[in-house]
Formats: structure tokens, sequence, C-alpha cells
């Protein structure tokens, strides 16, 4: 997909108040990551994603890592199993810009979104103590995002290493680029993944959050696999017309690259 994006500035959270009322929502992507149907989804089988973008203390990200894995893992694995989400994640920054983690979580509705929230929130509130003091002094700030899943290979399998493109593109307009991605770029990506190039690709969509309207995601084995087939793909983006115009309508972006540790 033609290289368009630029990084969205929402204002921050402080982490004292994320400890206190946005625990659930520990950073996707995803390269979002998120294991989602493909393209075309039908009205009863959408995905909508809610992702947080933290800024943390780069000499102690490790021990939110720790956090995350050994006190809130848990209450998000129970969550999935009950059904009140259908998935989340937490990915580890590798390069890119002053995002250093993401979490999501994923449910089939806007209210589905908030209804998990509130009931994750409250017991991770149980849980707390001292690990919830701690990562909010390590990640003392946050910027939210709420992505609806629009079209991708479906990530039930998924790549160790992440790719998400930040797109900011015209309103008016950008649901042109939504009809390219489908009917042009899909099938490029499509054969990726089934050659064994990159393991999953997702397009979604902005509903709430900063200025990024557009997210693209890609997944590989490992960085370098990634980086390899991201050249091969805008090649082959390169050979269709389209190009030029999604340049236009969405022309400036930001990339990350995204361990994936969930």
């Amino acid at each position: 997909m033609p290289d368009c994006l630029r990084i969205s500035i929402y204002p921050d959270n402080t982490g004292e108040d994320y400890v206190r009322t946005k625990k659930i929502l520990m950073a996707l992507v995803t390269f979002a990551l998120l294991p989602l149907g493909a393209y075309g989804q039908e009205e009863d089988d959408k995905t909508y994603v809610y992702a947080t973008y933290f800024h943390c203390d780069v000499t102690a990200q490790d021990e939110a890592d720790a956090i995350v894995k050994d006190t809130w893992a848990p209450i998000y694995n129970t969550a999935v199993k009950d059904g009140t989400i259908k998935d989340w994640g937490w990915m580890a920054h590798h390069t890119g810009g002053k995002w250093r983690r993401l979490q999501y979580y994923t449910a089939p509705s806007i209210d589905a979104l908030l209804d998990g929230q509130d009931k994750i929130g409250e017991k991770i509130d149980a849980a707390g103590g001292d690990a919830d003091d701690r990562f909010g002094k390590i990640c003392n700030s946050h910027v939210d995002y709420i992505w609806e899943y629009v079209a991708g290979s479906g990530l039930d399998e998924r790549g160790n290493a992440g790719m998400s493109v930040y797109h900011v593109c015209d309103m008016a307009r950008e649901e042109t680029v939504d009809e390219m991605v489908e009917k042009m770029y899909a099938p490029v990506y499509d054969k990726f993944v089934a050659d064994g190039k990159i393991t999953s690709w997702g397009w979604l969509t902005h509903v709430v959050g900063g200025k990024y309207r557009r997210l693209s995601t890609m997944t590989a084995v490992d960085f370098k696999t990634l980086i390899k087939a991201r050249g091969e793909i805008f090649e082959e983006m390169d050979k269709r017309l389209a190009g030029n115009e999604f340049s236009d309508i969405c022309p400036s972006h930001s990339d990350y690259l995204w361990e994936i540790q969930h």
C-alpha cells in the first residue's frame, strides 16, 4: 500500500488518571494485529478495537511488560473466555515514534467495547495494589483510539513482528481509499499471505481518537522478513495507477514496528 501516513496528536491523560479510570486500556495492532475477520464484513460480524498507545520511561518499560504479563493478562484472558471481549493484545515498540507500548482489546460493537472497559476495569481495580501504581509511574501518559476493522486476512495466525502505518487523510474522500484497499490492494496482500511472505494484514478506519483516519497493519515471522515483504508489496502497488490517488487523499503518515508480546 502506498507509504502515506502521519502521526496524530491526541490529548494525553496522566498516569494517575489512567490508573484510576483506564487500567483496562493497557495498549494492539496492530501492527495492528488483531484477530479479525476478512474484508467485506457482514453487519453481524463487525470488530471494533479499543487501542491505547503509551508513552513510557524507556529505562523501566520492561517492568511494565512484566506487570501486564503477571497481573493484567489473566484478567484479560478470562474476559475473552467468558465473552466479555473478543481478544486483546500487548505490543512493544521496536522502531518508530514516541509511543512505547500498545494495548488493545476487541469487541463486536462500540457498546460491547465500553461494557468491557467497565467490567475489566473493576477487576483490575480489585487486583490493584503496588503494581498498578508502578505501571502508572512508568507509563504516565497515553493516547486512545477506537478503530473499526474493515478489511484484512484475519489474524487467527499472525507473526511475531508487526508494522502499523497510521494515515492522515482527507475526510471528504477517505472512503475512496477504502474502496481501493478492498478492490485493488487486498488481492496483492492476500497473495503475499498465501505465499507465506507475510502472516497477516489489516485495514482499520477511525471511529474515535486523534488525527489518524486510517490504519494499515501487517505481520510476519520476523522484522527482516516483514521489511523485505513491505518493499515487494510497494513495488506491486507502484504498478497500479491508483497509488497516486491514494497519496493525494492520504498525504502523510507515521510508521511503527511492534514486537507482538501477546
